[in-house]
C-alpha cells in the first residue's frame, strides 16, 4: 500500500509517497504551477548507499594523529552514540579551556534543510552559543561582496535580498531589461526555505509578450530562456564594469543624463563624471575604450547607453557577477548608470540585483513575517567573512581588512560542521585541504558521505529533513508549508536538535540550549509567535493546530505591483536612505576614506586578476564559469537520479564552443581533463556554440572525488570545478568569493577512467 504525506524541500513543496517505510517517489505540490524535475533526486538521498548509518571516528585520530595529519584518507572507526558524544564534549571542553572560546569555528555554512526548525546552522550556533561561543562568519558566498556594498550605497540589501521591485511592475511599466548575466531559469527552481509555487519562468515570458525589450549581457547566450527572444550581447567574461562605464560616457558626453534626479537623489556624482571622462585619470572611458575590453561593438555599447535613458529600463545583475575579481564595482556601477539615466524610483524601472539567481526574487508577495529560530547570541563575539576560511586556518593571529576594520583571525582548533558542505562552496580546495589538516579535531554532522564527512574526525549521522517535522517558509514565497515527517529515522541517523541537546546536557546547559520544548513544542512556539506577527500587520493565519491538518497556508498576492525607491524618489527629503548622506552614494567618501585601493570612493574600472586579457592566458586560455547546477542543488542531491542522469561516463559535463572543441581535437561525450595551476579534474564534453568562444561553463556541485584520497592536489574524478578556482578576495572591502575570474586549458583525457567512488561509504575498519 501507497502512504502520502506532504512535505516540502529548497526545490518546493511536494507529496512523498511511501511503502513499506522507504521513500518511492514524489509528487509535485498541487499548487505549483511548475514543479521542478530534480524533485525526483529525494527518495535517492533518503535511502542512498552513501547514507552515513552510525557515530564515525577517523581511525588516524583516535590513535592521536590529529593536528597536522591530513584528513580525507584514513579509514573510520564505528563507535557508539555515547561514545560519539564523550568524544565531541571533551575535546569542546578542552579547547575551550586551553584556547579560548574563539578557537571553535562553528561556520557550518550551507543551505541544510528547508525547515525553519531543524535549520542545522542555527541550531549548531545556538548549542555553540549556550556553551561559551565560537567563532562564525559574516555574509555569504552568494553575493557576499554586493551585501557588503550596498548599505553604503543605499542604505540596505533589500535590493539583492528583496523585497525588490517585481516582475508585475516591469510588465506593466517597463520597456527595455537590461540584464548583466542574465536571467537563468534554472537558478529559478531553488529558494532558501522552500517554494508552494514556481512562477519564476512565466514572468519572463509575460514581460516578453508586453513588449518589453530583453537585452542579455553574457558570454552565454542561453543565460535568458530562448522562448524570451532577448538580444544576445556575448561579453567578454570580467568586463561588465568597463561596458557600464562605457554605457556613462556616452550618456555624459551626449548631455543624456538627468541630472534633476541626480542632484535631487544622489551624492558624489562629480567624482564619478570627471573618472568617466577622464578628467581625474587621463582616460576617458568611451565606448571605444570599453569596446577593446568587453570585447563588444563600440556602437552596441553606445546604443544601449542611450536606450536607458529613453525607454522605460530596469538594469539587472545577477548575483554571479560580483563573485569575481573586485566584484563591487559592477553593482556599484550598476546602481550609478540607473540613477544617471534617471530610472531609479520609476515604476517598473531602476535596478535590482538577483533576478535569476533565484525563485521569488521579484515575485510579487507581501512582506509578513514566517516561522523562524533565531541563532542566539555569540558570546565570543568573533567571526571571519565567509570566503576566509583557508586564510584563517594559514594565518592564526595575522591582521585582515574588512568593511573598513582592520581585524585579526583567530587560532583555530576544532571546527564543528553541520549542514553544509565546505569542500563544495569553497574555492581552491587543494589550498583548503592543505589548511583543514592545521586544527586539531572536526566533527562534522550530515545524514551522508558527504566530501566534509570523509574530511572529518568525528562524523555523526543526521536524519534528512523526511524522517522529522519542521515548518517549510520562505521570505520570497507566499506558503508556508507543514514538513510532516514521512519515515522514521534511517539506521542511528538522529536529528542535530537531539543530538546538540545531548552535547548541551553534558555541558550542563541542556535547558537553556532546548528552552524546555521538545521538536513539537517548538514547532508549536515558532507558528504561534509567526502567527501574530502577521495578525499585527492585518492578515489573518489559522491556529497550529489547524494549519497543520490543511497543510499549508498562502498568503494573498498584493493589489499592486511594488517598485523600490519610488517612495524615495518621490519625497527624497522625508525618506531620506540609510546612508552618510541620506541619498544614494554615487560617490562615497566613507568608503573613499578606507583608503582601499581596489575599491575606491566611486565605481572604478580595475583589471581582473585573472581574465583573458592578463598573461596568465597565454598558459590557460579559457575562461571557466562556474555557475549553479540545473539538475541538484549546489551539491545536495548529487547522488539522485536526476544528477547521475546528467553525468558523461559519471563526469560532471563541461560545456565548449565547438570551434574551441575543434581545435583541441576534442569530440562531444569525450571525458576531457581540466587543468590550471591550482588543480585539475575530469569532466565529461559538451558542445554549446551558445557560448562565447574561449569560455567554457561547468555546474558547481559534483562531489570532491579526489583519485588519491588525503592527498592535496590530487585529480578530482568527478568533475569539482572548485579545484581550479582561485581563493582571493573581491577587496579588502568585502572579501567575497573570486570563483568566476578562473583561466583553465583542457586537453583530452588519455588512460583507464577511473572509478568515481565518492557517491559510497568511505573504508570502514575496526580498531585493533
Amino acid at each position: 500500500m501507497t502512504v502520502l504525506q506532504q512535505h516540502s524541500s529548497h526545490w518546493g513543496a511536494f507529496t512523498a509517497e511511501v511503502e513499506a517505510g522507504r521513500v518511492v517517489g514524489v509528487r509535485g505540490f498541487a499548487r505549483d504551477p511548475a514543479p521542478p524535475a530534480l524533485l525526483a533526486n529525494i527518495p535517492d538521498l533518503v535511502h542512498a548507499p552513501c547514507r552515513i548509518d552510525r557515530p564515525y571516528v577517523r581511525k588516524g585520530w583516535l590513535q592521536g594523529r590529529r593536528a597536522g595529519h591530513p584528513r580525507g584518507g584514513e579509514a573510520f572507526v564505528p563507535v557508539g552514540w555515547d561514545q560519539a558524544l564523550r568524544l565531541v564534549a571533551e575535546e569542546s571542553a578542552r579547547v575551550r579551556a586551553e584556547h579560548g572560546p574563539a578557537s571553535i569555528f562553528g561556520g557550518s555554512y550551507g543551505w541544510s534543510s528547508a525547515g525553519r526548525f531543524h535549520h542545522a546552522r542555527t541550531q549548531l550556533h545556538r548549542y555553540l552559543g549556550v556553551t561559551g561561543g565560537y567563532t562564525g562568519q559574516v555574509t555569504n558566498y552568494s553575493y557576499g561582496a554586493g551585501m557588503t556594498l550596498m548599505p553604503h550605497i543605499v542604505g540596505n540589501n533589500a535590493c539583492i535580498q528583496g523585497p525588490t521591485t517585481d516582475w508585475a511592475a516591469i510588465v506593466d511599466h517597463a520597456k527595455l531589461c537590461v540584464a548583466f548575466g542574465g536571467l537563468p531559469a534554472k537558478n529559478g527552481l531553488v529558494a532558501a526555505g522552500g517554494a508552494g509555487v514556481h512562477e519564476y519562468g512565466g514572468w519572463h515570458r509575460r514581460a516578453a509578450r508586453a513588449g518589453v525589450r530583453m537585452v542579455n549581457v553574457s558570454p552565454v547566450r542561453g543565460d535568458v530562456p530562448a522562448d524570451v527572444g532577448a538580444e544576445w550581447v556575448p561579453i567578454r567574461p570580467g568586463a561588465d564594469t568597463a561596458f557600464m562605464l562605457g554605457m556613462a560616457h556616452t550618456i555624459l558626453a551626449e548631455g543624456l543624463h538627468d541630472q534633476d534626479f541626480l542632484d535631487r537623489c544622489t551624492d558624489g556624482f562629480a567624482a564619478l563624471a570627471a573618472y568617466v571622462l577622464g578628467e581625474s585619470d587621463g582616460q576617458p572611458k568611451t565606448a571605444e575604450w570599453a569596446a577593446a575590453l568587453a570585447d563588444v561593438p563600440a556602437e552596441t555599447i553606445r546604443q544601449l547607453g542611450r536606450d536607458i535613458v529613453r525607454l522605460p529600463s530596469m538594469l539587472t545583475a545577477t548575483w554571479s557577477l560580483q563573485r569575481a575579481d573586485f566584484g563591487e564595482q559592477p553593482y556599484w556601477m550598476l546602481v550609478a548608470l540607473a540613477s544617471m539615466a534617471g530610472q531609479v524610483g520609476r515604476p517598473g524601472c531602476g535596478f535590482a540585483f538577483g533576478f535569476g539567481s533565484m525563485n521569488g526574487m521579484g515575485t510579487p508577495r507581501i512582506e509578513l513575517a514566517t516561522p523562524s529560530l533565531s541563532g542566539g547570541r555569540n558570546p565570543a563575539d568573533s567571526w571571519i567573512p565567509v570566503a576566509r576560511i583557508t586564510d584563517m586556518l594559514e594565518k592564526p593571529g595575522e591582521e585582515y581588512d574588512y568593511n573598513g576594520q582592520r581585524r585579526l583571525y583567530p587560532d583555530t582548533r576544532m571546527i564543528f560542521w553541520a549542514g553544509g558542505n565546505p569542500l563544495h562552496h569553497h574555492q581552491d580546495l587543494n589550498r583548503l585541504l592543505r589548511a583543514w589538516a592545521r586544527p586539531d579535531t572536526i566533527v562534522v554532522s550530515d545524514p551522508l558521505w558527504t566530501a566534509a564527512a570523509r574530511h572529518a574526525d568525528i562524523v555523526l549521522p543526521a536524519t534528512t529533513t523526511l524522517e522529522r517535522n519542521d515548518i517549510g517558509a520562505s521570505s520570497r514565497d507566499r506558503f508556508i508549508i507543514a514538513m510532516r515527517q514521512v519515515v522514521r529515522p534511517q539506521a542511528q541517523a538522529r536529528n542535530d536538535f537531539d543530538i546538540l541537546a545531548d552535547l548541551a546536557d553534558a555541558a550542563g546547559v541542556r535547558e537553556r540550549f532546548t528552552e524546555q520544548r521538545n521538536e513539537s513544542a517548538w514547532l508549536r512556539f515558532l507558528y504561534e509567535r509567526a502567527r501574530h506577527q502577521v495578525q499585527q500587520e492585518g492578515q489573518a493565519m489559522p491556529d497550529f493546530d489547524s494549519f497543520w491538518e490543511q497543510g499549508f497556508i498562502e498568503f494573498p498576492a498584493p493589489d499592486q505591483p511594488y517598485t523600490e525607491f519610488a517612495g524615495f524618489r518621490a519625497d527624497p527629503g522625508g525618506r531620506r536612505l540609510r546612508t552618510q548622506s541620506g541619498r544614494i552614494q554615487i560617490g562615497s567618501p566613507l568608503l573613499g576614506g578606507f583608503g582601499h585601493a581596489d575599491c575606491p570612493g566611486h565605481p572604478a574600472w580595475r583589471e581582473p586578476r585573472e581574465w583573458q586579457l592578463s598573461p596568465l592566458a597565454e598558459k590557460f586560455p579559457l575562461h571557466l564559469l562556474s555557475c549553479q547546477p540545473s539538475t541538484r542543488l549546489h551539491s545536495q542531491g548529487d547522488p539522485g537520479r536526476v544528477s547521475l542522469a546528467s553525468k558523461i561516463e559519471g563526469r560532471e559535463p563541461i560545456r565548449m564552443h565547438p570551434e574551441d572543441a575543434a581545435a583541441r581535437g576534442l569530440v562531444a561525450g569525450q571525458v576531457v581533463r581540466i587543468f590550471n595551476d591550482r588543480g585539475a579534474c575530469l569532466g565529461g564534453l559538451v558542445l554549446d556554440d551558445g557560448l562565447r568562444q574561449g569560455v567554457v561553463v561547468m555546474a558547481t556541485g559534483a562531489w570532491f572525488d579526489p583519485l588519491e584520497p588525503g592527498v592535496a592536489g590530487s585529480l578530482c574524478v568527478h568533475g569539482n570545478p572548485n579545484v581550479l578556482t582561485r581563493d582571493e578576495g573581491t577587496s579588502a572591502l568585502g572579501q567575497g568569493p573570486v570563483a568566476q575570474s578562473c583561466l583553465v586549458e583542457i586537453e583530452a583525457f588519455e588512460g583507464k577512467l577511473p572509478p568515481v567512488r565518492v557517491h559510497l561509504p568511505p573504508p570502514i575498519e575496526a580498531l585493533a
